[in-house]
């Protein structure tokens, strides 16, 4: 649950970023926030975030019940590692050339988002405990 919770936080640090640059970038007379093409892309980051954020806490208040979590600790993990992932990317692209530059901090948090679809088992893995659980 580490993992998911640690991906979480940095699919919301790419989200928090790219909406600020969105709103100060202006192209055309007015901000990149206005374009529906951007707005897509923070709708999908900010759904898919609370998504993740959602299945690791109800793994986590599994576990504080102590009942069986295994199955939610992986899809959880899998999710957020690759929801982190997804964020990173998408808020580099808004970030247009800007996103590969030291200065933003975005282009550090694409770097370490794939180390969270390594971490405490791949998503090959989580994909494997998760089929198991289903009787596979």
């Amino acid at each position: 649950m580490a993992i998911a919770a640690l991906s979480v936080g940095l699919a919301q640090a790419c989200l928090d970023e790219a909406l600020k640059y969105a709103k100060e970038r202006y192209q055309f007379g007015q901000p990149i926030s206005q374009f529906q093409a951007v707005q897509f892309k923070l709708a999908d980051m900010d759904t898919e975030i609370e998504l993740a954020r959602l299945m690791y806490y109800k793994a986590a208040w599994l576990h504080m019940q102590g009942k069986p979590y295994t199955r939610e600790a992986s899809m959880a993990k899998l999710f957020a590692s690759e929801t982190a992932k997804r964020a990173a990317d998408q808020a580099v692209q808004i970030h247009g050339g800007y996103g590969f530059m030291d200065e933003f901090p975005v282009s550090r948090y694409w770097r370490s988002v794939k180390i969270n679809e390594i971490g405490e088992g791949t998503s090959e893995v989580q994909r494997m405990v998760i089929a198991k659980l289903l009787g596979c």
